[in-house]
């Protein structure tokens, strides 16, 4: 048993390294949004059109993602998925050599086709290397820590990159698309050697007899897909707007920081749900997940209203990671300070939703699994609807958006998730 683990170190080292590719690509939209709205003049809501078409890809590839992985396994599936979010990098670059806005969203919506097809794949993938369990959970966790960690490199890189706000220009970011589509390629050629296990191919063998039932005929499940998506918007548009209103001149109702400056603060976002994550998973065992979701979404809604009501004016020393991995001070509004430790609230929504949407489902949660994926474009979709409001009333007042959204999630943790569809057979 023992050889046998250590023969999957390799795989599992490469899933860890999809983990982190996985928020690397999905991030790149935040930075590079500041970047299209100074090259093109875009406003808000056309800057977020990126991590949109990133999301919304999600709509379309989520169920045809698990058929796939049905059909031709982890492996096949994993090795498409890598040259699919190859060739998304490889068209963002292009557009920043033909200084294309259509072009870089164009790759956009081909990195989310990628995104979803990897998210659809790691996790099970994990867990069967981990045989299972505790050891297959504690495997994701790790996986998940690798993911924030890749978020938060992003913002704080690009910024770098980026220098002058004013003169920036999608060809300074890519030294940070030739790091993905680097991994990207060093991953492909690891796994294409590699021999992993295949359960779920296995099954797909199996003969299954028809249901008159499906995920969908459980309410919880569908008011927990739809958290699902709320909350990838949460996650997204908290960040995105932070940057978008740092970033923005103080005329046009920014605070006129930094790009670099504001990659930082940005980045410290995503370094909390790393933290955030971890503790969770210390604390998993002992807290139920409804409890969990109930004091995030409660304490998320505090922190939103503390940040609406502050006022700009009243500036902190933040504490932040610079591009040196060194650690300094930003001087923000203090309302920036309670956007920011959202992160720590937004970082166990994932698996607490998830883990309540799918109890008591029983054989429909492989299925349920794939209409989660579809439901993942949340993520493109409020981020957008927030930068509408943005453009009409204002950063500040655009926050309500996720406000409202963090009240369902709040919903769903007390009231919406209760199964009340007991007598449908699961077995």
């Amino acid at each position: 048993m023992n050889s046998e683990k250590k023969n999957y170190v390799l795989p599992i080292a490469m899933m860890f390294a999809l983990f982190f590719m996985i928020a690397f690509v999905t991030n790149l939209p935040n930075p590079m949004g500041v970047i299209v709205k100074r090259q093109f003049g875009a406003s808000n809501f056309l800057s977020s059109l990126g991590n949109a078409a990133n999301f919304i890809a999600y709509a379309f590839m989520g169920i045809p993602a698990g058929i796939l992985l049905s059909k031709v396994g982890y492996k096949r599936t994993a090795l498409l998925a890598i040259v699919v979010g190859f060739t998304g990098v490889g068209i963002q670059y292009l557009s920043g050599q033909m200084g294309s806005f259509a072009v870089y969203l164009a790759g956009a919506f081909v990195c989310g086709f990628s995104m979803c097809m990897l998210n659809t794949v790691v996790n099970p993938m994990l867990n069967t290397l981990g045989g299972g369990g505790n050891k297959g959970n504690q495997l994701i966790q790790f996986g998940g820590s690798l993911n924030s960690i890749g978020a938060t490199i992003v913002p704080v890189l690009v910024g770098m990159l980026m220098g002058d706000i004013m003169k920036a220009n999608i060809t300074d970011a890519n030294p940070a698309l030739f790091i993905a589509m680097g991994i990207f390629a060093l991953t492909f050629a690891v796994l294409f050697v590699m021999d992993i296990p295949e359960p779920h191919r296995a099954e797909a063998t199996v003969a299954k007899e028809k249901s008159a039932h499906s995920p969908l005929s459980f309410r919880h499940f569908i008011l927990g897909a739809i958290a699902i998506g709320v909350y990838v918007g949460i996650e997204m548009g908290i960040p995105n707007t932070t940057n978008l209103f740092m970033t923005s001149e103080t005329g046009k109702s920014g605070l006129g920081i930094a790009a670099s400056e504001a990659g930082a603060v940005v980045g410290t976002y995503w370094f909390l749900m790393l933290i955030g994550r971890l503790t969770g998973a210390v604390l998993g065992s002992k807290i139920s997940s409804k409890a969990m979701l109930t004091f995030v979404s409660a304490t998320a809604m505090a922190l939103l209203l503390l940040a609406i009501t502050s006022d700009v004016q009243t500036t902190v020393a933040m504490y932040t990671f610079k591009s040196d991995i060194s650690i300094g001070t930003t001087q923000v509004p203090i309302g920036i300070i309670y956007l920011i430790l959202c992160g720590l609230c937004t970082s166990v929504m994932w698996g607490g939703i998830f883990n309540l949407a799918v109890e008591g489902l029983g054989k429909y949660t492989a299925m349920a699994s794939g209409i989660f994926m579809v439901l993942v474009c949340g993520g493109g979709i409020i981020p957008s609807l927030q930068g509408i409001v943005a453009d009409s009333v204002g950063y500040i007042a655009s926050y309500w958006v996720i406000f409202v959204c963090l009240g369902y999630l709040l919903f769903y943790a007390l009231i919406g998730s209760k199964n009340v569809n007991k007598d449908i057979p699961v077995l």
